[in-house]
């Protein structure tokens, strides 16, 4: 079976008894079948929407292009103010100005990378496939340190600090500056993770993190725990039915966060309480985004729903893109733009998901979800190239 854009693996990260030894990574690859599609046993996949004609409702240009080489799976763009940081599989990362897509400056983690860059402006980090976090200044090099597991989540760099989330469901701290391990946070282990980028963010004070299938509040100073809120519960009777990770972008409005649990639910925590607003089933892979009003993701079947911030309702849900294999989406001005596994870019109205206009890219898939860096819709495509657009 070909490999299909957006599916899902899995990092396995020790040994199962009756099972092979793995000493790094062992990586299973399943394709779910919500998630592409039934492609055994002679079914095919359903065919994806048909789009039709192209009536454009708002104006949208393309104001640059650029090239950076594949990216890692599902690695998003960094934005830093005015700049965007990227990092290709190959280990090269460069920050771009966002409004102009011109090179600010290109260095290299020396090494292939399995996670996206991580920036605060001064700095940028990466993680490599030998399991190694690696920071720059201005492209160079200034320290790389041995981490306890392969991480798929761009290290988070704040407050003077590296924080990497690795498989093994542990968070480390590093001084930016030196790369001195400051603390480890291990939670106990499981038999399945995601090979996928996870949740990793500042909240105030807090280090938010998604550990299985909760999010987490940890002193970033010490690595203590300050609360616990649960997303979502382990169900099945196997691992793969159990698996509960947090996925992808987070949306986050003042203390509230809302996150995705892998094909299980989407919910709401306010990180100043540690409390779960709400949580509502659903069943997707990508992350989240949002405004004060409403939260909006992508299912696994090409469905683009938007629930309510408040209370979890559904305010609409837009079938207009089934089986298209979607990103998560970012709200730009009165649209959610979401790519899909063709390298179309899609932009719905925030009001009801009808469809506003859409956009071309190079055909090869849009590789994560957009960002918008100032005024510039930023879009990265599985073959690394990197579009920059001006909504209106």
């Amino acid at each position: 079976m070909p490999r299909l854009p957006f599916q899902a693996q899995f990092y396995k990260p020790f040994r199962l008894p009756g099972q092979w030894n793995i000493a790094g990574a062992a990586i299973i690859s399943i394709a779910f079948s919500l998630l592409l599609g039934a492609c055994s046993g002679g079914t095919k996949r359903p065919p994806a929407a048909e789009l039709g004609a192209n009536t454009p409702l708002i104006g949208v240009r393309q104001v640059w292009s650029n090239r950076i080489g594949e990216l890692p799976l599902g690695a998003a763009p960094a934005v830093v103010g005015g700049a965007v940081v990227l990092a290709s599989a190959d280990g090269t990362v460069v920050s771009m100005d966002a409004a102009t897509g011109r090179e600010q400056w290109r260095g290299s983690a020396g090494a292939a990378v399995a996670t996206g860059a991580g920036s605060d402006g001064q700095r940028a980090a990466v993680v490599t496939r030998s399991n190694e976090v690696v920071t720059l200044e201005a492209g160079k090099e200034i320290w790389r340190a041995k981490l306890p597991a392969q991480s798929y989540t761009a290290p988070l760099v704040a407050g003077g600090r590296v924080f990497v989330l690795a498989a093994d469901r542990s968070v480390s701290a590093f001084d930016g500056a030196n790369g001195a391990k400051l603390w480890v946070q291990q939670r106990p282990g499981e038999a399945l993770v995601l090979k996928q980028p996870g949740t990793l963010l500042a909240v105030g004070d807090t280090l938010v993190v998604g550990l299985s299938g909760r999010l987490v509040g940890i002193n970033p100073n010490n690595g203590s725990i300050r609360w616990e809120a649960p997303v979502a519960s382990p169900r099945g009777t196997n691992e793969v039915e159990r698996l509960v990770d947090i996925v992808g972008r987070a949306s986050r409005v003042g203390d509230v966060v809302c996150v995705r649990a892998f094909q299980a639910s989407v919910g709401c925590v306010n990180t100043a309480r540690g409390a779960l607003v709400w949580t509502k089933p659903a069943s997707g892979a990508e992350g989240l985004h949002g405004d004060d009003r409403l939260v909006f993701g992508t299912e696994g079947d090409g469905k683009v729903i938007a629930w309510r911030r408040a209370d979890g309702e559904r305010a609409w849900t837009s079938e207009r893109l089934l089986y298209r294999y979607l990103s998560a989406p970012i709200v730009v001005g009165r649209s959610v733009v979401v790519g899909d596994s063709t390298g179309l870019v899609h932009l719905l109205s925030r009001e009801d998901g009808s469809p506003l206009t859409r956009l071309n890219t190079d055909n090869s898939g849009v590789a994560a979800g957009p960002v918008l860096a100032g005024e510039t819709l930023i879009v990265v495509t599985r073959n690394g190239g990197v579009y920059g657009f001006a909504p209106e």
